[in-house]
């Protein structure tokens, strides 16, 4: 029964987030990636501040001995991925967008045995390669013999930019001692103090239709929030590996969710997400136990 709880957490955790993309990219149709992220984390915090003095107990007041760390990671994660984020939604598909950040899981790994000395297997770097070789097909619409001559759409070529962006967040995050809620309260503080200048000088009106404030309502809440809970809760009991093989479930949500909307989806955005979370499942996957 625990298990299956584990489970439901974790597809949550993957349907809220992708769900981040499908009303993200309706949201910046009406208002810049700017707004929008600053409005996400600052509406957030209503919910994060409460729930982390009761989750964590007042933690909060040694966790800001890493201050340092904390703006690090604000910069990269909170600010760095979803800016990009949603500057790629307003170039490209959600499809487009999530099949190209399905390659993080495989960049994770291969950076934290870079900048963390993290052990990595040999099939954690196929793995990795056939990844890349998805994301390609998806950036070529299958052209790959014009990979280094083509025009690139640049809403994919800034999800790159965010991919990198969460890779580093994700690693140097493990450096972290904070308790996650803490963390994650006190990185969305320093990124709207961060950003709240650049908003008020540039755009402060927020004119959106009715879908579009439900969108950024269900961004500020379901994926900054509940997906954020549902997810550690489940990392703490059943571990990290096993828990980031259903980070393959993020781009496949997508898909369904932009098909349910009437998105559209091509042939070739199908086999390179195919490619991609195949090469995702090989990095992640735990060693075969030796038979004694």
């Amino acid at each position: 029964m625990a298990n299956s709880k584990n489970i439901l957490f974790l597809v949550l955790a993957n349907l809220f987030w992708a769900g981040n993309f499908i009303f993200g990219h309706m949201v910046v149709a009406e208002i810049s990636p700017l707004q929008l992220t600053w409005a996400r984390w600052l509406i957030a915090l209503v919910a994060l501040i409460p729930l982390a003095l009761i989750v964590d107990k007042g933690a909060w007041k040694s966790a800001l001995k890493e201050w340092a760390l904390h703006l690090l990671l604000a910069l990269l994660g909170v600010i760095g991925f979803n800016l990009l984020s949603y500057v790629a939604l307003q170039h490209t598909t959600a499809v487009d967008v999530a099949l190209v950040g399905a390659i993080n899981p495989a960049s994770i790994a291969i950076v934290a045995a870079i900048i963390m000395r993290e052990r990595l297997r040999g099939i954690s770097i196929l793995g990795f390669i056939v990844s890349l070789g998805g994301v390609a097909l998806v950036l070529t619409n299958g052209r790959l013999s014009e990979i280094f001559t083509m025009d690139y759409n640049v809403g994919q070529l800034f999800m790159l930019g965010a991919v990198a962006a969460w890779t580093l967040f994700s690693v140097l995050g493990r450096k972290l001692t904070s308790p996650p809620v803490t963390s994650t309260m006190i990185q969305a503080i320093m990124a709207v103090a961060l950003l709240t200048p650049f908003v008020l000088a540039t755009d402060t009106d927020f004119t959106m239709s009715g879908g579009a404030w439900t969108g950024l309502l269900y961004i500020a809440f379901f994926p900054s929030v509940l997906s954020f809970m549902f997810w550690n809760i489940a990392v703490r009991r059943i571990g990290a590996a096993r828990s980031g093989i259903f980070l393959n479930l993020l781009p496949v949500f997508t898909v369904l969710l932009s098909l349910a909307l009437g998105g559209p989806l091509s042939l070739i955005q199908l086999i390179g997400g195919v490619v991609v979370i195949a090469g995702v499942t090989i990095t992640v996957r735990p060693p075969k136990q030796a038979i004694n």
